[in-house]
């Protein structure tokens, strides 16, 4: 049986129903700036929340785990850039595996170190297949995964990329330009992928307003993550979050 995120994922993709998740960096915000970012999350009807990065520089995050937790009632996903990203305090975690990738530690290395610790934590886990895609600059998450993301332009390798991870048993898709991306995953790239899988689709990165998130959602993406926009114009959430849950 499907945990209670992954099943509030799947039955929102059932409905073609769009969902909007806000991507906290608990290295950026400042408690106060976290709140007001989490009034817009509670403001906005926002459906989830990513919590991580590539690179934690500071152990803040349990505590910003524990503000979100008292401030919000909307669902909290670990979005773990290493295996140091692991709180029992969030409510689920995305167990990545690194699957546009040819770096055997983030396809596999990494998740058997980690996945003692996700199960005595009692987190539901989300076996997601992560698809890095050329966003127009070097990422953070490129550089710290080492290794290539998928040409821009190469729809078919992203669309052979998500049928194979699909065929290996992962439940989600989730495909990233990257935090600071120039622009996001193309819609004709998206479009391609949604033909190629029946699992929920995740697009992050570069998504700044509402026709770019309209978009992607009408490409074929479930799920429309907004990060850097969150913490520069916070008031853009519910802007999007009106554009695709009434598509």
């Amino acid at each position: 049986m499907d945990g209670k995120v992954l099943h509030i994922i799947t039955a929102a993709r059932s409905r073609n129903q769009k969902l909007l998740a806000v991507l906290i960096d608990p290295d950026t915000p400042d408690d106060q700036q976290l709140l007001k970012i989490l009034e817009h999350v509670n403001d906005s009807g926002a459906d989830l929340i990513f919590v991580g990065g590539s690179l934690l520089t500071h152990d803040s995050l349990d505590q910003c785990l524990d503000i979100i937790k008292q401030n919000t009632q909307v669902p909290v996903i670990l979005f773990p850039g290493s295996v140091m990203q692991i709180s029992a305090r969030a409510d689920a975690i995305l167990f990545l595996s690194l699957i546009s990738g040819r770096n055997p530690e983030l396809l596999i290395g990494s998740q058997v170190i980690a996945a003692p610790y996700i199960r005595q934590s009692g987190l539901e886990v989300l076996p997601t297949g992560y698809m890095l895609v050329d966003s127009g600059r070097a990422t953070t998450a490129s550089y710290m995964s080492n290794s290539l993301p998928i040409p821009h332009h190469k729809n078919e390798i992203a669309a052979c990329t998500a049928m194979a991870g699909e065929m290996l048993g992962l439940r989600l898709i989730y495909m990233d330009g990257g935090s600071g991306a120039d622009h996001p995953v193309s819609p004709t790239m998206i479009g391609e992928v949604r033909k190629a899988i029946e699992a929920p689709i995740i697009i992050g990165g570069g998504i700044r307003n509402a026709e770019t998130a309209k978009n992607i959602a009408r490409a074929g993406a479930d799920v429309i993550v907004v990060g850097n926009a969150t913490e520069s114009t916070p008031q853009v959430l519910k802007e999007i979050a009106e554009a695709i849950h009434n598509l």
